[in-house]
């Protein structure tokens, strides 16, 4: 999904959820969204709970994995 379909899908706003990423048009975070699908629900549950589009989902996928590439990960293992 092309970062301007995000821009469409997700915004963030500091007046909204402090400022955490949402769905446009709506206060709700795209880490429910992710959250409920990480949690076993299909997209059609989600769709239902939420009232949210299957577009919606993917750009909050899409969203969650860019995300990734700016973390940096670590190892919980013990060393030594």
């Amino acid at each position: 999904m092309k970062k301007s379909i995000l821009n469409d899908v997700i915004t963030i706003d500091n007046e909204i959820q402090h400022g955490k990423p949402v769905l446009k048009g709506t206060r709700l975070p795209i880490s429910v969204i992710i959250g409920s699908l990480a949690g076993g629900m299909t997209y059609e549950e989600v769709i239902q709970e939420y009232a949210v589009t299957r577009e919606q989902i993917l750009a909050s996928l899409a969203y969650f994995s860019e995300l990734l590439n700016y973390e940096t990960v670590y190892s919980m293992e013990k060393v030594g």
